[in-house]
């Protein structure tokens, strides 16, 4: 029987036409009592009825107007929430605020007009509770009959002020959420103990959490205001670290009024709990450099490449010129270009940037003036078993973009490195250094001589959030999957910054660099992946995922290095932006090694081109890869030449 009334009360609403009727007869009926308890049934003559008969209309024609105003009618009763309650009281209250006024004017007509100001209150207080209570009722009797298969989930509120109010209230009266506020948070000292909304208000401390247990609490909500506050510190991160879910919220002000959404509730992404300062930047000064200028990106489909391109695009630069070799990538960042920049002028070049003639007419056709080099191989283990690849891209696509720089006077040549081209373990890493090897000594050799006048700047940075095949996008899709989530040992630490970031550093490094410096970024603490993939668990709340270690892939060290021990860094005007002070080279002996280079990863012999890079950068020493064997006979043939000379 229970089911027959579940199903009847889940295919039956009341039309809008009846809730409406309804609203006026509650109308009538709070008038007529009232009069009745005024005047009883005795005192209730002619002239009294006639007198609230024309009172009744007038409430009835005014709360009309405002009903349909208002549109207190459009909700369905059993799932009213507080902004539909907030509705009727707003439209009554001005309905019967212009009734008064006609009450007013009839009694300007009519002296004994037989209305008190007790009376007329009392019909207003009688017909606001019916109709609240009405609603109230509706929820209450459809909720008890259909009975909640789901048990609330009881929930805190993080934040205090007007955000995390409008959170705490927009749930207690939606029924679109299953969420039961039993407590807020606080960081501030003078709210602590309080109540608010009629729950109390509790320090972020130990305490909190034998609260939480006591309540049976595994949910916190925090608002976008605290949010914003908080989201680089590590006052959230206790929670996950206890098994307590969060979520948070849009802004209030993308709010449908007092209405949030499913959609915009949503899980605090682990970006926001690592141990990490914001980095700030002087957009203003990048801004004072792009604007007007022909800008070149290469590698513009990638993750740094693409939001480069982004944030350039927003400091009105006279062109930007896209290259990349990943076509479907290139022609997504066209679209997008087209619609949030439709007056940007735009040229879209698929090319392999190792192909020196097809680079030779783009750079004679557009000319650019500023080069933000992006475009190379990344993955460490697929340029290990690639080797000859890794040095055709990174290491001649970056010496044929920074010579063509020189040959069509581009003011400035931004190359993207990497902190795995310090004291290289692999090859992906020891191709970076190459390239920041040779740029840095062309950008000497361009200096000595004074034939051109192009500057040439190197950033260097660690792993970026979220990035293309980055940890974080793999961790969610093993854990989207039931697991499991496969770290590769249980010491290994990384730096990460987001990709904004990343490239708000690129662009001002690029905006005040002067010729061959190599900059570094202060990245904060290094973060334990093992920790990372704990708590993308916890914050997921499932339950069952597990953790396998996989063991060091090939070139993989445990942590990575932003200087090696030979380096030492300079201040800049900006305090998270140092200069790396390296070894520097001779172009003229650097470039013969590099081209030679070049010429055997020609031959695909991966052993031969691995002694080459090892040749132009000792401090190359192969970790957990075939490529150890070379660094074994480079070592005996240090020895065999020592004891020669001995």
């Amino acid at each position: 029987m229970s089911k027959i009334f579940q199903n009847f009360l889940s295919n039956r609403v009341l039309s809008r036409f009846t809730i409406f009727m309804i609203d006026n007869l509650m109308i009538v009926f709070s008038c007529f009592f009232m009069y009745f308890v005024r005047y009883g049934f005795t005192g209730l003559t002619l002239e009294v009825r006639h007198d609230g008969m024309i009172l009744c209309l007038l409430l009835v024609i005014f709360n009309i107007l405002t009903f349909i105003f208002f549109r207190t009618f459009s909700g369905i009763l059993r799932f009213s929430s507080f902004a539909d309650l907030l509705r009727v009281t707003y439209a009554l209250v001005m309905g019967y605020a212009l009734s008064y006024v006609g009450v007013v004017v009839l009694r300007n007509f009519n002296s004994a007009f037989h209305l008190t100001n007790v009376t007329f209150f009392a019909i207003f207080f009688l017909n606001i509770f019916l109709m609240i209570f009405s609603r109230i009722l509706a929820k209450e009797v459809y909720e008890a009959i259909t009975g909640r298969s789901v048990k609330p989930v009881n929930v805190f509120i993080y934040g205090t002020k007007q955000a995390g109010i409008s959170v705490a209230k927009a749930l207690k009266g939606n029924n679109e959420f299953n969420y039961r506020v039993l407590g807020f948070i606080s960081d501030e000292n003078h709210m602590i103990g309080k109540e608010l909304m009629g729950v109390v208000i509790h320090a972020n401390d130990e305490n909190l959490f034998r609260t939480l247990e006591a309540k049976d609490v595994k949910t916190i909500i925090v608002s976008p205001q605290k949010m914003e506050e908080i989201k680089n510190s590590n006052l959230l991160v206790n929670f996950v670290d206890h098994n307590i879910s969060l979520l948070t919220t849009v802004p209030v002000n993308e709010w449908s009024g007092t209405i949030i959404s499913r959609e915009q509730l949503k899980d605090v992404q682990i970006e926001d709990l690592l141990p990490r300062d914001p980095i700030r930047i002087n957009m203003m000064e990048i801004a004072s450099n792009i604007e007007g200028k022909r800008i070149l990106v290469t590698g513009a489909a990638g993750s740094i490449g693409s939001e480069i391109v982004r944030q350039i695009a927003s400091f009105n630069p006279y062109s930007i010129i896209l290259i990349d070799q990943a076509e479907t990538p290139l022609h997504d960042m066209r679209l997008e270009l087209q619609e949030k920049w439709r007056e940007l002028r735009t040229e879209i070049v698929v090319a392999d940037i190792g192909n020196a003639s097809r680079m030779e007419k783009v750079f004679a056709k557009t000319r650019p003036q500023f080069i933000f080099h992006a475009a190379a191989y990344k993955h460490v283990p697929m340029m290990e078993d690639n080797v000859s690849e890794s040095i055709q891209t990174n290491v001649l696509g970056a010496k044929i973009v920074a010579d063509l720089a020189v040959k069509y006077n581009a003011h400035k040549f931004v190359m993207v490195s990497t902190d795995k081209a310090v004291n290289p373990s692999n090859v992906m890493g020891c191709s970076k250094r190459i390239c920041e090897i040779y740029v840095q000594a062309l950008a000497k050799h361009v200096e000595r001589t004074g034939q051109k006048h192009t500057q040439f700047i190197t950033t260097r940075f660690g792993n970026v959030l979220g990035s293309n095949g980055s940890v974080i996008p793999l961790f969610r899709e093993q854990i989207r999957n039931g697991g499991p989530v496969t770290v590769t040992h249980p010491e290994i630490i990384r730096y990460f910054m987001t990709i904004p970031e990343a490239c708000q550093l690129v662009l001002e490094a690029g905006s005040f660099g002067k010729n061959g410096e190599i900059y570094i970024f202060d990245m904060g603490k290094p973060v334990k992946i093992l920790d990372l993939a704990k708590r993308m668990i916890r914050l997921s709340g499932s339950k069952n995922v597990k953790i396998e270690f996989t063991g060091l892939r090939h070139g993989e060290k445990l942590y990575e290095e932003l200087l090696n021990a030979a380096e030492h860094t300079k201040p800049t005007c900006h305090d998270k932006i140092m200069i790396a002070q390296v070894r520097e080279y001779e172009y003229a002996e650097v470039s013969q090694k590099i081209e030679a280079l070049i010429k055997t990863s020609y031959d695909y012999d991966d052993m031969r081109t691995v002694k080459k890079m090892k040749e132009i950068v000792p401090e190359f020493q192969s970790i957990n890869s075939p490529y150890e064997a070379v660094d074994r006979l480079l070592e005996k043939m240090a020895n065999d030449t020592a004891l020669t000379k001995g």
